[in-house]
């Protein structure tokens, strides 16, 4: 299912809407925690059980983007959200019928195995695509697109909210908002399969605009081989892990540290902090991304994880005796957290080249896997541990914030390693420009 090339004219500024589509849709996995409490209550559930779908997209959202990145790359971005669609929305209408009979498992295989599947394809599908359309601005590109994951849950929490309000929160009820949500977001997301195009070898360039395959160009079973790979990925892995570890448990975290203090945090303000937060992961998506087209991919990672210690120390030091420090530092923090997301296709892409940067980035996130399990495992059982010794408030989170500077210190050191990439792993021009040619079909 080859995405047919755009005529000459065609506005580039056509595509991030088109990817957006895709990003906006999929973002709701974040939204998933309005789920929860319902769920728990209709079919008895604990609270870790509760979590399992969106903790197995999440994994399966790394791995689904490590497999088929390669194949993402080689049939191109329509057939990429094309599955990406047809596997989001199938989770929610599986999740739907598991709702219906109360069979937990398929509301589990559903939405985390099948969904995260559409979760992986999807995350990747327009990577490779916008890169080539902007290759002179590939930070700001990336970055409108994975600004929608971000702020996917934005719009999908008020709604699960409004829907499992007026349907009810029995099983019929939520099975009938999982519905609604599938058929909604197959229109919304199929408007990314229609829109999407990919640029002529020549067509896509612009006056002063370099050519996609300028520079070196590296392919995906190449780059696995070479040190700047390992070192990217463990540059992700602690910058998510960082950010993770905070939004994931931000509400309890933020009433602790104040809850031994004249003025604790209530339920409803903790809820506005969650909101703050991702208002601040969504913002830092597009802001540093296209910080990094002007100040360079290395040094705007060296903000994200050298700042990102100090903000963590600042909040284990003084975050308890002030609630604008605490907030201020969160929100840093979650903005380095979704701008390290939005900054590592563009990374990629001037070390490898865009030959196969979306197979590439599809390893790379892998990282995130690993991640979504660390942090909040860390700050969790970390916070258990200190309960169980007889510590409260802050005192919950004191070593497990150190862990996290410490994290961050070793992907500081990382980035530092990241050097251009040895000549031996380039692919010859010939051979590229053949490949190129041969991806992309005739202009009608």
């Amino acid at each position: 299912m080859r995405p047919p090339v755009a005529p000459p004219g065609w506005s580039r500024w056509l595509v991030p809407p088109a990817a957006l589509s895709v990003h906006l849709s999929i973002g709701q996995a974040y939204a998933w925690s309005v789920f929860k409490p319902p769920l728990e209550s209709a079919l008895h559930l604990s609270g870790t059980q509760s979590a399992l779908p969106f903790q197995l997209g999440i994994v399966m959202l790394g791995l689904s983007a490590a497999f088929g990145g390669t194949l993402v790359e080689r049939n191109g971005p329509r057939w990429a959200m094309a599955v990406a669609l047809t596997c989001f929305s199938s989770g929610f209408l599986l999740a739907a019928l598991g709702a219906a009979t109360e069979q937990y498992w398929l509301i589990v295989f559903g939405y985390g195995f099948v969904g995260g599947i559409g979760l992986g394809i999807g995350y990747i599908s327009p990577v490779s695509t916008l890169i080539k359309w902007f290759p002179d601005r590939p930070g700001m590109a990336t970055g409108i697109a994975i600004m929608g994951f971000g702020g996917g849950a934005l719009i999908a929490s008020p709604w699960s909210a409004q829907m499992l309000e007026s349907f009810g929160s029995d099983p019929s009820g939520i099975a009938l908002a999982f519905l609604v949500h599938g058929l909604t977001y197959a229109v919304f997301m199929s408007l990314g399969v229609l829109l999407v195009r990919v640029p002529r070898t020549e067509g896509a360039r612009a006056p002063g605009v370099p050519g996609t395959l300028d520079g070196p160009q590296v392919s995906a079973r190449a780059a696995v081989r070479t040190p700047q790979f390992w070192c990217l990925w463990i540059v992700l892995c602690m910058n998510v892990t960082a950010g993770i570890g905070i939004l994931e448990k931000a509400a309890p975290m933020i009433t602790d540290f104040f809850s031994d203090t004249a003025t604790p945090v209530s339920v409803s303000a903790a809820a506005g902090f969650v909101a703050l937060l991702s208002a601040a992961n969504m913002a830092g998506r597009i802001g540093w991304s296209s910080a990094s087209d002007l100040i360079g991919r290395k040094n705007v990672y060296r903000v994200y994880l050298g700042v990102g210690a100090l903000m963590y120390l600042l909040i284990a030091q003084f975050g308890d005796a002030s609630k604008p420090l605490f907030i201020g530092c969160a929100l840093v923090i979650l903005s380095f957290y979704g701008g390290g997301f939005a900054t590592i296709p563009a990374y990629l892409k001037d070390l490898f080249g865009t030959y196969q940067v979306g197979a590439i980035h599809g390893r790379l996130l892998t990282a995130w896997s690993t991640a979504g399990v660390l942090g909040p495992l860390i700050v969790n059982w970390v916070a258990d541990r200190q309960e169980e010794a007889g510590k409260h408030g802050s005192g919950l989170y004191g070593m497990s914030l150190t862990i996290m500077i410490g994290l961050l210190i070793v992907g500081f050191v990382a980035n530092e390693f990241v050097r251009p990439v040895h000549p031996r792993h380039h692919i010859p021009a010939p051979r590229e420009a053949a490949h190129d040619g041969a991806d992309q079909p005739a202009a009608q």
